[in-house]
């Protein structure tokens, strides 16, 4: 298999990693003011991500710098193209980080509240955003010939980009609620995250039907096969995780949730190969794998580093999941 394939599916890889673990971070974060009707429930609600948040973005960082050193061109289209959006994104996150830091240095209700809804917002703005970015990069952005994207801020903020968006921050949200059920201990609550999950769902199902329509109206992804069937796949496997939601199976439910959010950036991958970013001007003016990548020299070497270093981050995460696996209940709170 040639480097740059290689590079291509960990990065994938990576980005499916982000998608999974963040997407409940950033669902919890949503659900929070809506979910916990006072300090102690909105407390315990935060204590469920608290262990794990910093270490899920950094499949984030990880996958940024994958792109950055095994194609440059990639990473230097995209974040000079996308500057305003990535910017807002990561004033939201530094917004989230530090309201879980802040909040409980004080007592007061007032102060409380100001993070909580400091959290919903650095929740909100990047699920929405990715998805917008994700749309935005396989329906195709305003590229020239040099590699440098020509467009502005306001060109992102098209219909169909807009609509993967909201489609993207509904499921994140679903599979935020659905993480609660499986770590909140109490009964009432979790059946308080069922409605919420319940009704997000059949939201997103729709949202993810128009998605849908429009990536085969907008794109060229159902051109490929493995791609088309992923996108399906998604679909499919959404419907099982709301049937589930139903009958209260929730570990299934949360499975199968994390599964349609794999086949789907599977999809966009599958869709956009060999391109890492499609030129709307000129087919010909689109970024690859092979014009966007670092040279040969760069990719074996850091494949050598990936495969000592990328064992130990799973072992290390997976043992972190371990220990905190419980579900948090009311005495388990520190302030």
């Amino acid at each position: 298999m040639e480097l740059n394939v290689l590079w291509f599916i960990l990065v994938t890889v990576l980005f499916i990693g982000f998608f999974f673990l963040e997407g409940f971070d950033y669902g919890v974060g949503i659900v929070l003011p809506f979910l916990g009707k006072n300090d102690t429930e909105r407390r315990m609600i935060i204590n469920t991500i608290g262990p794990v948040w910093d270490g899920n973005e950094v499949w984030m960082i990880t996958a940024g710098g994958a792109m950055f050193a095994a194609f440059p061109n990639w990473y230097a289209t995209l974040f000079s193209g996308f500057y305003l959006a990535l910017f807002l994104m990561l004033v939201a996150l530094i917004v989230r980080g530090v309201a879980f830091e802040f909040r409980g240095k004080d007592d007061r209700p007032q102060w409380r509240s100001c993070w909580d809804n400091a959290i919903f917002f650095g929740s909100f703005v990047p699920a929405l955003l990715w998805g917008v970015a994700v749309s935005n990069i396989i329906q195709g952005v305003p590229i020239d010939g040099q590699m440098q994207y020509v467009g502005s801020f306001w060109t992102l903020l098209n219909p169909y980009a807009l609509v993967g968006g909201v489609a993207t921050l509904l499921i994140f949200t679903y599979h935020g609620a659905l993480f609660l059920t499986l770590k909140l201990d109490d009964s009432d609550m979790v059946q308080r995250a069922h409605a919420i999950a319940q009704k997000v769902g059949l939201i997103a199902v729709v949202g993810f039907l128009v998605l849908v329509g429009l990536t085969y109206t907008n794109t060229d992804l159902f051109t490929k096969l493995g791609a088309a069937i992923a996108l399906l796949g998604t679909g499919v496997v959404f419907l099982l995780s709301n049937w589930f939601l139903r009958s209260q199976q929730y570990g299934k439910a949360f499975i199968m949730s994390g599964l349609s959010i794999a086949l789907y950036t599977i999809s966009i991958f599958a869709g956009l190969f060999p391109r890492v970013m499609v030129s709307s001007l000129k087919p010909e003016w689109s970024l690859t794998i092979y014009n966007a990548s670092s040279s040969p020299y760069t990719l074996k070497i850091m494949t050598f580093v990936a495969l000592i270093m990328v064992p130990i981050v799973l072992i290390y995460q997976s043992y972190t999941y371990w220990v905190f696996r419980n579900r948090v209940s009311a005495k388990h709170l520190e302030y």
